[in-house]
């Protein structure tokens, strides 16, 4: 007998589109012989309204009898497809040619069975059953694609855009703080070979030099920015312990870091995201959240995952507020987060209240 869309516990509930209540007596005493195990509620309808208000229930088959005054098979699966309704329907008949079953069939019935022939009714039940069980799954499996689908175009099209917004952030360091530097540094050399004295051309010479030295800091700390040298020379916690005094310790915000596990010794791309999270959300703490301290924790997950949590003491914000599906500059960080870590397979959860500060879970 093929396998079950419910279990054996619950009854498998009869919606009966028959005029005469004595075959539905007749369906009853069949099933319970033919399938003793099975508990079997029935209800009987015999028209288009009482079949239409019956519909609100909850119904595992509907049994329609062919031969109706008042109502067909036919009218039954025209109500079904118009409520959009995933319904089963068995035809029951006393006799019926091949080409009206043929006919009923390709309008959607799922079977028929002659009333002769009973004893075969739980089978059929059951099969029918199962196919719509299978069904329901390839919906769910196809809206499951479908929703990754959007969600990788959504993804991609987000990864695009924190490619430019980066790039633009580099831009503009270059230009109005590196740039900037290095046009001051031309200047004081230019007026440095000028100048009338050898004092004046000695000032000029020590400004540009200093100027120079300014730039290369601009460039290391650029640099780091983008990818710290710590995390391909000494490893994952040394590389967050210098983002996090170099964020942290200029703000006098204290830091705390713990890790779990051990460290890999080849480190995955993976790595290099942890690093950028603590270093946006250490940025994001500095400039918003008026915070004492920050704990950040590292914890290495089996199969080369990592596990990042960082938690401030500072004000908290409104996280529905914040996080409305709107970028702007309040929230274009966090979002920056998020979309870090989703588009390097993990997952990232927020958790705040104002005036309880904030805690950010990412795993990679």
């Amino acid at each position: 007998m093929p396998s079950r869309a419910v279990s054996d516990s619950s009854p498998v509930r009869l919606l009966c589109v028959e005029d005469n209540p004595d075959d539905v007596e007749l369906m009853g005493i069949a099933l319970e012989r033919a399938d003793p195990h099975r508990r079997y509620e029935l209800q009987r309808v015999d028209n288009a309204a009482s079949f239409v208000a019956a519909l609100d229930g909850d119904w595992d088959v509907i049994l329609c009898d062919f031969n109706l005054p008042r109502f067909s098979p036919y009218a039954a699966l025209q109500i079904l497809v118009t409520r959009r309704s995933s319904l089963p329907l068995i035809v029951l008949t006393r006799a019926i040619g091949e080409e009206a079953a043929v006919h009923v069939l390709r309008c959607g019935a799922k079977d028929y069975l002659t009333k002769d022939k009973l004893g075969t009714l739980p089978q059929i039940i059951g099969r029918v059953l199962e196919e719509r069980r299978r069904q329901r799954e390839k919906e769910r499996l196809d809206a499951e694609l479908q929703g990754a689908y959007a969600r990788l175009k959504e993804l991609s099209a987000r990864f695009v855009l924190a490619q430019e917004r980066e790039r633009s952030m580099i831009s503009r360091e270059l230009h109005d703080q590196l740039g900037q530097t290095l046009t001051a540094v031309v200047i004081h050399l230019h007026a440095a070979e000028r100048a009338p004295e050898r004092e004046v051309a000695r000032k000029h010479g020590a400004t540009a030099a200093e100027l120079a030295g300014g730039a290369l800091q601009q460039l290391k700390t650029l640099s780091f920015s983008l990818r710290p040298a710590q995390l391909d020379l000494l490893g994952l916690v040394p590389a967050v312990q210098s983002a996090m005094q170099r964020i942290a310790e200029p703000a006098g915000l204290a830091i705390e870091l713990t890790t779990r596990g051990k460290e890999p010794k080849t480190l995955e791309e993976n790595a290099a995201v942890a690093v950028r999270l603590v270093q946006e959300a250490l940025t994001n703490t500095v400039r918003h959240a008026g915070a004492t301290q920050v704990r950040v924790r590292l914890r290495f997950l089996p199969r080369g995952r990592i596990s990042v949590l960082i938690v401030d003491d500072g004000a908290g914000f409104d996280k529905a507020a914040i996080l409305n599906g709107r970028q702007s500059e309040r929230n274009i960080g966090l979002y920056g987060m998020i979309e870090r870590t989703e588009l390097a397979g993990g997952t990232l959860h927020i958790r705040t209240r104002q005036g309880r500060g904030v805690a950010i879970r990412a795993v990679l």
